[in-house]
């Protein structure tokens, strides 16, 4: 503690302890406009890519010759390729391999990939392409959260991230609806080149982002430069309630999104006997809108129930996930016409997107800066492995043993109704406002808690002085009880005159 720390004439207190814990007041980093713009851009084209394959289920079958399960099988085998390339591109990243390099060269080598799917002509072909559509994704998805992190104080991650994951389902509706139309006018193959080649071209923009290092906003906690073994940053992750919690909800909904991606479609040419292009166009619009309307409904929510719950990003996800199942549910089974589908569908992706900014901002506020990459690494592994990488072949599994589709297509509104189970007990076992603390631990070598930086303030009104860490903890001292876990009282007293 220096005089230098004080508080200078003519400033408040109150606005040094907001600077101090992170408050909205504090500036991105510059450049970050453009790099959310960007990444989200592109972000926009990695999913667009990748739900093409669904949106043209039909006609590849048809004209490859494939059974259910084979049609599923190379959006299985792209997700096992995705999830284990991850943990590479993290730990390179993580090594200090520019960032900037490896997003590129995973944007070109995705975009080529889904190109060269247009000269597939038999399974394994298709299949191989497919596999390296998720090389080129797994050096991208990994990397680009922790970046963009990067660039903003952890008060405002919420809003970036939920700008970033606007992406998810907006490209995943542009791949439906433009892959479908494309595919019912020019045919499967013409649609993967047009949709395939721009990411080349746009892969040379995130060559003008300026990295602002890792950790830029995080609390620098001494002795935490040093790397990070897999094996710590493992060992952390498994310690954090609030990452681990936020991860196995994101499995199960994963699991059930991946599912309705991959199979919706198909299901409405069957059951709802409704051509390759309308199907196409009520998924993706319901899609692009539902999902553009919840990611933004969820992280407006979220921010506006952290004066309400301790932990607003678990709740509004939990209760949001509640009517999601049931109109799926109603989607299914009861509804036939193509304007009660469309609804029905565009509330499922309402709600079901809620989840996308708030959870996607706790995942990156729990952790240090050190291991966050390999972090959404972890998290992007076992969201698929045990997500979408397995549900839409057992969904073709079940549908060939049984011969109906829909009682493969129900474990959808099933594992979407195990979310909101398991996101409800996060709510209600985890503290939020903790999750500072979980990250500064984190930064110690082997997960010990680094002594706290604090600077000592007065209240000139009440004579008292108190602290407030630049590094925040919860307390094991005998301190006395404060609304912030980052302040403290200086002398000890809990007088209340400083709130």
């Amino acid at each position: 503690m220096t005089k230098d720390q004080m508080p200078v004439d003519g400033q408040s207190s109150s606005d040094d302890k907001t600077n101090l814990l992170g408050g909205s007041d504090v500036q991105p980093y510059p450049g970050a406009l453009y790099a959310l713009l960007v990444l989200t851009g592109i972000n926009l084209l990695n999913y667009m890519d990748r739900y093409i394959p669904s949106a043209n289920k039909t006609l590849i079958q048809a004209d490859l010759g494939l059974s259910d399960t084979e049609t599923a099988l190379p959006v299985t085998l792209f997700i096992v390729t995705y999830m284990i390339a991850s943990p590479f591109f993290a730990w390179l990243a993580d090594r200090g391999v520019s960032r900037r390099l490896l997003m590129s060269i995973g944007v070109i080598i995705w975009s080529i990939a889904t190109a060269a799917g247009a000269f597939a002509y038999h399974f394994w072909s298709f299949l191989l392409f497919r596999c390296a559509v998720g090389v080129g994704e797994a050096s991208y998805a990994t990397i680009a959260p922790a970046l963009l992190s990067d660039f903003y104080p952890p008060a405002r991650r919420n809003r970036a991230l939920m700008v970033f994951y606007i992406a998810l389902p907006v490209g995943a509706a542009v791949g439906y609806g433009l892959g479908g139309v494309l595919g019912s006018m020019l045919g499967w193959r013409r649609a993967f080149l047009v949709c395939g080649f721009p990411g080349v071209l746009i892969a040379a923009l995130v060559w003008l982002i300026k990295d602002p290092g890792r950790g830029t906003f995080d609390a620098k906690v001494p002795g935490s430069g040093a790397p990070v073994s897999w094996m710590q940053a493992t060992r952390l992750l498994l310690r954090n309630r609030q990452y681990g919690f936020a991860v196995g909800g994101m499995i199960m909904i994963t699991f059930a999104t991946g599912g309705m991606a991959d199979w919706l479609p198909a299901y409405l040419q069957r059951v709802g006997d409704i051509e390759l292009a309308a199907a196409s166009l009520i998924v993706g619009g319901a899609t692009v809108l539902g999902g553009l309307s919840g990611t933004l409904l969820g992280s407006f929510i979220g921010e506006r129930l952290k004066q309400v719950t301790r932990s607003p990003y678990f709740a509004v996800s939990s209760l949001a996930m509640v009517p999601a199942s049931i109109s799926m549910v109603l989607a299914l089974i009861y509804a036939r016409s193509q304007v009660a589908i469309g609804a029905l569908v565009f509330a499922v992706q309402i709600f079901v997107w809620c989840y996308s900014g708030p959870m996607n901002a706790l995942l990156a506020n729990s952790v240090s800066h050190e291991i966050r990459t390999r972090a959404f690494a972890v998290q992007i592994f076992l969201i698929h492995v045990l997500g979408d990488a397995i549900s839409p072949t057992i969904i073709g599994v079940i549908s060939d043993q049984t011969g109906d589709l829909l009682k493969g297509i129900s474990l959808v509104p099933l594992f979407t109704a195990m979310t909101a189970i398991c996101w409800g007990v996060g709510w209600w076992l985890v503290d939020e406002r903790s999750v500072a603390a979980s990250r500064a631990a984190s930064a110690g070598e082997g997960g010990q808690t680094a002594a706290p930086e604090f600077v000592v303030l007065e209240d000139d009104s009440s004579g008292c002085a108190f602290a407030v860490f630049k590094t925040p903890f919860l307390f094991h001292s005998p301190l006395p009880p404060f609304p912030h876990p980052a302040v403290a009282c200086f002398r000890r007293q809990a007088c209340g005159s400083c709130y």
